[in-house]
This record gives C-alpha cells, structure tokens and sequence, in this order.
C-alpha cells in the first residue's frame, strides 16, 4: 500500500476562497468516478461555501466533552474505516481539542496519508512556522496556530489562492466573507490595503521558492544541465571596468519586462591574469546591482568564458549581458575575446546581449598576456614542438634547403627549443634539446649518418647547443611559473580587497560572508564552528550550503582561527595554494562574528541607556505630579488639625473626601511609577496561569464610578492563559483613561468575544479620539495626548497597560471607535489546554 497524495490550497489571505476551490476540485473529482468524502470543512457560515458541500458525502465529526462543553473534531477513525480514494480535511494548520487523536491536524492528515488516502487540504500562508515573524511584523499578531512548513513543502501540489487587496475588500464589504457586525473591525485592522499587499506578496514569493526548490531537484535527478527558461534570471558578466554599470542598469531593464526576473552580477578574478579590476569599481558595482535588486557573486576561474558559462547554467540563467571587449583592434590577435567566446559557446539554451558602452575598443591600459597557467592542449603542442618539430625540420633542410650550415642549422633547431618551452614548459623543452643534439649530430654533423663527431670545433658547437638551449627553456619556464604566481597573487588579491572593504563597511552578515566563500571555492557547505574549550563540544555559530558539518574533523578542508574556533568547508579538497586566501576568510568571518556579538551587546547597552533616560525623564515628570496631591493632603490635614476653625461635619467630610481622594491619586500614581520601573528593568515575571475574564475585569473597575462603565462579558468564554495581577492592572489602567476622556452620560463599554485562539477585550469610549499618526505615540511612557490637565497624571497609564499586556502573551492597540472616539483592543491567548473556538474572523484580524 502506497503512501497518499497531498494537494494543498494556500491562500494569501483570510477569505480568498481556498475552502471553496477545494470543493469545486472534489466536485470534478466525483464527476471523473472519484470517490470522495469531506473529512473535515469549515464553511463559517458563507452561504456559496454551504452551496458547495451540497451533493458531496460528509463523514460525520466526533463529538468530545471538554470542560463540561462539547466540541466537534474531525473523527480519523472513522475515515479510515470508511476508506475512500480522497479525502477533503479544511484547515490544516488547525489545533486539536484536548483527548482528539493528535494535537494538530496536520498530524491528522498525515495518518490518512500513511494509509494510502489522498488529501486534498487548505492552509493560509501566515500560519507556516518559518513566517511567524515575519506575519507579526506585518500585522502585529503572532499565529498561535502554525503548521510545519516542512509538512507543506511535502505536498505533492501546492496551489495558489490568490485574489487582489481591492476584490477582498468588495468581498467582506458585501458580506460574503464575515457578518455584517465583524466587517468593520476587520477591514480597519487586519484587512487593511497594506497588511492585504505584504501578505500577498509573501504567499507568491514563498510559492516560488517552492517552484524553484522543485525544478532544482528535479534538473539534478536527471542531470540536466541545459537552461530552463521558467523565469528570466540574467547574468551580468563584470569585468571591473566602468562599463559595468551601465550593464548593470541594462539587465535590470530586461529583468523588469518579466514578471520575477532576477539578476545576477558576477566577477570571475581570473587565474590566468587576463583582468586587473579596480576594487573600488567593484564595490561602487556590487552596491548599485544591490539598489537594484540583484545579487553580486565573486569568483576565481581559470577561463573567464568557461567560467561565466558554468555560473550562467549552475544558477538556471536565461540571458547574459556583456559588454563590447574594450581591446583595441591589434589585440585580436591573443584571441576573439571573452563576449565572442560566450556568445558562440552559449549554445540555443542561453541569450548572450553585447552591449555597447563608452569604453568600447578603448583598451585595457596593459597588453594582454599570453597565459601564465599551461592549459592541457598547450602542453600537447608542447610534447607535438619539441619530437615532430626536430624530424619535420631534418626534412625540410635536408630536401629544400641542404647547404645551410651548421651554425644557422643549430639556431634554427635552438628556435624548436624555445618554441617547445614556450608552449609546453621545461620538459618539452628538455626533450627537444636531446632529439635536436641527436639529429644535428646524426645528419649535419661530418661524418654524416654516424653518432661521431671527428671535428673538435663542432663538438664545442653542439656542446654550446645544448647548454644554451637548457638555459634559454629554463628561463622561459620560470618566466611562466612567475607569471603565472603574479596573475594568482593578482586574483587573489582582487579577491581579498572586496571581502576586507564590504566587512569594514559592515556591509555583509556572517552567513553573507560565508555563502560568498562558499561560491569562491565551489564547496557544498560552509560552517563556522566554535566551542568553549577543548573540552567542550563543537557548535555552529553559522553555515551555509547543504548539509554543514558539525565537527571540524568531519570537513574537506578545515582552517582552524585561533584554539577554540575553526572553519569547516565540505565539498572537495583545496589545493595547498588556496589556504592563504581561505585564511584570510577564515579570519574575516571571526572579525564579523564579533562585530555581530559587539552589535548585540551595543544594543544591550542602548537599552540600558534607554532606562536610565526614562528614569531621569520620571524624576523630572513626577516633580510636580507627586507634589499636587501632596500638597492636598496636607492642606486638608491642616485644616482639620485648626483651633482657630470650627468645621461642621459636611465640611469634614469634604475635607476627608479630599484627603482620601488625594492618597488614591498618590497610590495609582506611584504604582504606575514603579510598575514602569519594573518594565524597564525587566523584573516582571509573570505567573501564567488559567484565568476567567469575568473573575478579573469586574476587579479591575473598582477605581472607576460604578455607572461609568457598561461590562459584557460572557460566561462563556473560554479560559485564558495570563498573570491575573498583571492584566488586572493593565484592565484598570485602560478603562480608567477611558473613563478620563469619555463625555459625561456616556458608559464606557467593556466587552469580550472569542476569535479562534483568541479572547478579545474591547474598551470603546465616546471621547474625541485620537488621529491615526498618534495611535501608536500614546502607548509610550510620558505621553498625554492632546490638551490633558497636568494633574490628569504622567502619562504612564497606557504604556504600563500594554507592557503588562504584551509580558503576558498578548497585544493591545487603539482603533476608532464607529461614530467617534477610541477603542482599545486587547488581545489574549486561549489556555494552552483550552478549547479551540470556531472563529468568525481569523486570528488576526481582531487588531
């Protein structure tokens, strides 16, 4: 029995029409013969969603007592009983109800897979594990509910449900996603254009990688080296010269004509010493090809062209942009050039565009050399030099031209010698010094045709043959060994000038840095590793590439940096001439590890400064704010404590009023004040436990006039997981500004709802509210908005409120209240056992 297909539908969004897609695919399914069942759906009450299930086979859910409630779970069992080619199982990121089968209903699904039945399920894009930031960033709510994005990685479909922020909003103002009384908070929280944009963006970006992962595994199954053209990805080849930039800025042009084009910029340091680039051109290029989008790659190649054409196809590249050579005509003779050479080896897989530019046939400043490194077919020519050459110049001078002389016979076999070295190094050389002494002595050395001289003058003339011939093939194979160290030392230093001036610059993180050492050598994986002491074990402070080792003793090449910290390269083993620059990477790579670990420490120290400015800042706002009911108190006392004054009782009572009235505004006042303390100082622990909104909120209003606020708080809610103190006092400091800024005759409203995972807290006033750029301001300490009385406090009320709030797991932000003022939304996590509650807005649309 084989394992079940998954076919997943992600939406970008809430109410984009995942669950309905899936319905019309079993639909089709049931049409071609497919026996299909529903699982599990969520149709949340859309009456085109109710429409779909119409005609479709429901296995009916399981029922399960929880807390003297009953809850409905997707019963596995009985699926598995049943048996059927496709099951239909909504919301897949979807946590269990305490004593279900599993926790997660992925795992649910998972279980059908392994039995053989296909799944077709629905997943939004915010609830993948790997996207939690990310989506709290742009919504400012964290998903309680996530499924693995490996889980969803698996699937052997992913589909897209994708639908415009405008069409979505038509949607949910038309009723067809929420009930009329949710659409409002909905659309001025998380279904704002911007939130709607962002999260749209991520599901395509994230849906593409996918793609691409895919077609990446599936080119290297089948060993496919040719270019899919998928998606344009154009590769700029640099040569450091000027004309670089206007490349650069042609191949974003081509890039944005398609929709995900990407680009590529690359410089291959050439071991051969064909380029000398200028590492501040480079950099200017790396960073306009990163304004642009793009990526900048720098690599060492022994040919430019072969080079550059291995990247264009490693990285599936659809076009290359080069520039027009800036050689001057004369110096075509070396060779037809790197574009040429591109152009015609690119093959019907790639585009080549030359473009032209300023420094066309300008030149380099330098002659371009011949080649230090000896290529296999030069050595061929070399050996072909130095054994043909001598019989094939034998021949001509014994037939074409028989009387030279020995002397000029001599020079011309000496011209062999140095051509063999000059092609194929020393032993080629070497060689042809024997068979020309040889042949010179055989055929024009008297007597002819004998291995004897009877000349003493021209054995001194072969013997000066030989020596010169050595001493000539030695000095030309040095000259290439130099120049072929020059050209690598060049390269290298290339190489080593960008890396030293983008970490000065700050301009790379450690895994940036590693990722461009791992293109530099070609390797698999790149890992820093680091431990305590040599006792202690190894552990990864950063790597890149598939599969990084754990231990040094694991890797290819390994490159200690100091006692306690090495770099561990897999892939293949370096040559012994490449350790210098890899150390010097080696060492980059510890400079920017500490530059991280400073970075982090700096912005320790920052907060500590920050606390220590708002220390100051509340000796200075409290000066005045403590004093005033101070000074009440006092004035009240005295009064009292007077001989010369006889008070009736009215009198005391006020006077006492005002005492008691002055101590409450002097307790709330230094509560805040040390409940801000502890924020800043990080000293609140809170003590999470299950608590009821109806035990604490009733709690909270003992500081407010009894008809000042209107509580609607039902019983029942489900349990929430918070520090009872904390959202006690966070509660009372809410509706207490409320309560502050609410006209008079008009309760504050105090109500609570359960969304998903969720309990929602509302506090909605009728004052004048606050304006959009101000919603976020009046969360920070010391801040009183608008013309509030300085005895009114020191603005620390709301930024204790959602301190107390956010230590606690939750969330509180302001939104405008329908026909004006202000509510304030806090939000709080459902008890780790509790129940999950059928929502009628997502997780995150409720702030």
């Amino acid at each position: 029995m084989g394992r079940g297909k998954l076919r997943i539908y992600l939406g970008a969004a809430p109410g984009v029409g995942k669950t309905y897609s899936m319905l019309s695919e079993a639909h089709r399914r049931i049409e071609r013969g497919t026996d299909c069942v529903v699982g599990f759906v969520e149709h949340h009450n859309r009456p085109r969603t109710e429409v779909m299930l119409h005609g479709l086979e429901m296995i009916e859910r399981r029922e399960i007592e929880y807390r003297g409630s009953t809850f409905t779970e997707m019963d596995v069992d009985a699926i598995l009983a049943r048996r059927p080619a496709v099951a239909l199982v909504d919301e897949l990121a979807h946590t269990n109800v305490p004593g279900s089968r599993n926790a997660k209903r992925w795992q649910d699904v998972e279980e059908l897979l392994q039995a053989g039945i296909d799944v077709v399920s629905t997943v939004n894009i915010q609830h993948l594990e790997s996207l939690g930031d990310v989506v709290e960033t742009i919504t400012g709510v964290r998903q309680r509910e996530t499924v693995p994005d490996e889980v969803v990685r698996r699937a052997d479909q992913i589909e897209l449900v994708d639908m415009s922020p405008q069409a979505l909003r038509r949607r949910m103002a038309h009723g067809n996603v929420y009930k009329p009384d949710k659409v409002d908070a909905a659309l001025s929280n998380y279904f704002r254009p911007g939130n709607l944009t962002a999260l749209r963006e991520l599901a395509l970006l994230w849906t593409a990688d996918r793609v691409d992962e895919y077609l990446r595994e599936y080119r290297g199954e089948h060993n496919i080296r040719t270019t899919w053209q998928a998606r344009e990805r154009i590769v700029v080849g640099l040569t450091g010269g000027p004309e670089g930039r206007t490349l650069i800025r042609r191949a974003a042009r081509l890039a944005e004509k398609g929709a995900g084009g990407e680009v590529l910029a690359v410089y291959i340091a050439a071991s051969d010493g064909l380029s000398s680039a200028s590492p501040k051109e480079l950099a200017v290029q790396r960073t306009l090809v990163e304004d642009l989008g793009g990526t900048f790659h720098h690599v060492i190649g022994d040919k430019v062209s072969d080079s550059l054409l291995e990247f264009a196809r490693g990285v599936n590249a659809t076009q290359i942009v080069l520039g027009v050579s800036r050689r001057r005509s004369w110096q075509y003779v070396f060779g037809p050039g790197v574009s040429a050479t591109v152009a015609r080896e690119s093959g019907p897989d790639l585009d080549v565009h030359i473009v032209t530019h300023d420094e066309a046939a300008k030149g380099r400043g330098l002659p371009i050399p011949r080649g230090a490194r000896l290529g296999r077919s030069r050595i061929i020519w070399g050996w072909l030099t130095a054994v043909a050459g001598p019989a094939l110049l034998t021949l001509l001078l014994s037939q074409v031209v028989p009387d030279l002389g020995l002397a000029n016979d001599m020079l011309l076999f000496l011209t062999l010698t140095v051509a063999a070295a000059l092609l194929g190094g020393l032993l080629p050389a070497l060689a042809s010094v024997a068979v020309g002494s040889l042949v010179l002595n055989y055929f024009f050395t008297p007597p002819l045709h004998q291995l004897t001289i009877s000349d003493p003058r021209n054995i001194v003339a072969i013997s000066i043959f030989v020596g010169v011939a050595v001493s000539v093939a030695s000095v030309v194979d040095l000259a290439a060994r130099r120049t072929h160290q020059a050209a690598r030392l060049r390269a290298e230093s290339e190489i080593l000038s960008v890396l030293a001036g983008s970490v000065l610059r700050g301009e790379d993180s450690l895994e940036a840095l590693l990722e461009r050492l791992r293109e530099t050598f070609a390797m698999d994986s790149v890992a820093l590793l680091e431990r305590s002491s040599e006792v202690d074990s190894w552990t990864t402070a950063a790597a890149v590439g598939d599969q990084p080792v754990g231990r040094p003793d694991d890797a290819d090449v390994d490159m200690p940096i100091g006692e306690n910290m090495s770099l561990a390269l897999s892939g293949r083993v370096l040559p012994a001439e490449d350790r210098r620059v890899l150390g010097a990477f080696a060492a980059q790579a510890a400079v920017v590890l500490d530059r991280q670990r400073l970075v982090d420490e700096a912005e320790e120290a920052r907060r500590l400064a920050e606390g220590n400015r708002i220390r100051t800042a509340l000796l200075a706002a409290v000066s005045h704010d403590l004093r005033t009911p101070l000074a009440g108190i006092k004035a009240s006392v005295t009064s009292l404590r007077s001989d010369d004054v006889e008070w009736s009782e009215e009198d005391k009572a006020d006077l006492l009023e005002g005492i008691e009235d002055g101590a409450d505004r002097l307790s709330a006042l230094i509560g805040n004040l040390l409940d801000m303390s502890r924020l800043n100082t990080g000293t609140v622990v809170p003590l999470i436990r299950e608590t009821d909104l109806d035990e604490v909120v009733p709690m909270a209003l003992g500081g407010v006039p009894e008809d000042s606020v209107e509580l609607d708080i039902p019983e029942t809610l489900p349990m929430v997981a918070v520090d009872r103190g904390l959202l006690e006092r966070a509660v009372a400091n809410i509706v207490e500004n409320a309560v502050k800024y609410s006209p008079a005759g008009r309760p504050v409203l105090v109500s609570a709802s359960a969304l998903a995972n969720r309990v929602e807290l509302r506090v909605v006033d009728g004052g004048p509210g606050v304006p959009d750029e101000a919603k976020e301001r009046i969360f920070e300490p010391f801040q009183r908005h608008g013309d509030a009385p300085r005895g009114a406090g020191v603005g620390l009320g709301l930024a204790v409120a959602r301190g107390f709030t956010e230590a606690v797991g939750g969330t509180l932000t302001a939104e405008d209240t329908p026909g004006g003022g202000l509510t304030m939304v806090l939000t709080l996590p459902i008890a780790g056992d509790g129940p999950a509650v059928a929502a009628e807005l997502p997780t995150s649309a409720v702030t």
